[in-house]
């Protein structure tokens, strides 16, 4: 439930027609913004919500941006930008020593498992692998888009596998370093899901 919260805004912006872009991405901005706000009243700290603020701020910069020129040609390319700032802001994590699903993580797992390098290794390579679908997800859309496809039903399905394949993954890679544990799948480090 972590990683949907987390991911709504660009779910919200994904799912509305492109020909409603501005409306798309205040729809995102709105939803990015209501999610931080739930989330600090439920206690989150600020490195939990490292994929929230980023998107707040890349939907306010695209909201101005399709409001202020709706006929734009960043609106061909706004699957491809919101894929590659998803990417930019998920590999940065990485570079400060932050990955992104360390804050989730946090939220299900005990402040004592926090500082241990399985637990950080763990979120290392998940957010790795995140980053790589982002990336690829961005280049995909690219070429879709600047081929005149990008906004067809293979961008969107491009889109959902850029959100479902690490998902996948990050469910199947805690069960396996679970189940790894020597005291059974009960044990730690997992990663928030």
């Amino acid at each position: 439930m972590s990683y949907l919260r987390t991911f709504l805004p660009w779910i919200v912006f994904a799912v509305i027609p492109s020909s409603q872009w501005q409306w798309a991405a205040l729809a995102g901005l709105v939803v990015a913004a209501a999610v931080i706000l739930q989330q600090r009243r439920a206690g989150a700290a600020y490195d939990a919500l490292i994929i929230e603020l980023g998107s707040a701020l890349f939907f306010a910069v695209l909201a101005a941006i399709a409001f202020a020129a709706p006929h734009s040609g960043v609106r061909d390319y706004s699957a491809t930008l919101s894929s590659a700032c998803l990417a930019l802001i998920a590999g940065t994590s990485l570079l400060i020593g932050k990955p992104f699903t360390l804050g989730i993580a946090k939220r299900s797992t005990p402040p004592e498992i926090w500082p241990l390098k399985p637990f950080i290794r763990v979120n290392v390579v998940i957010t790795s692998v995140w980053t790589a679908a982002f990336a690829v997800t961005a280049v995909v859309l690219a070429v879709l888009a600047h081929g005149g496809h990008g906004h067809s039903l293979a961008s969107l399905l491009v889109q959902i596998a850029g959100f479902a394949v690490p998902m996948v993954f990050t469910v199947r890679y805690v069960a396996l370093v679970q189940s790894r544990r020597p005291d059974g799948p009960s044990g730690q480090p997992q990663s928030g899901r």
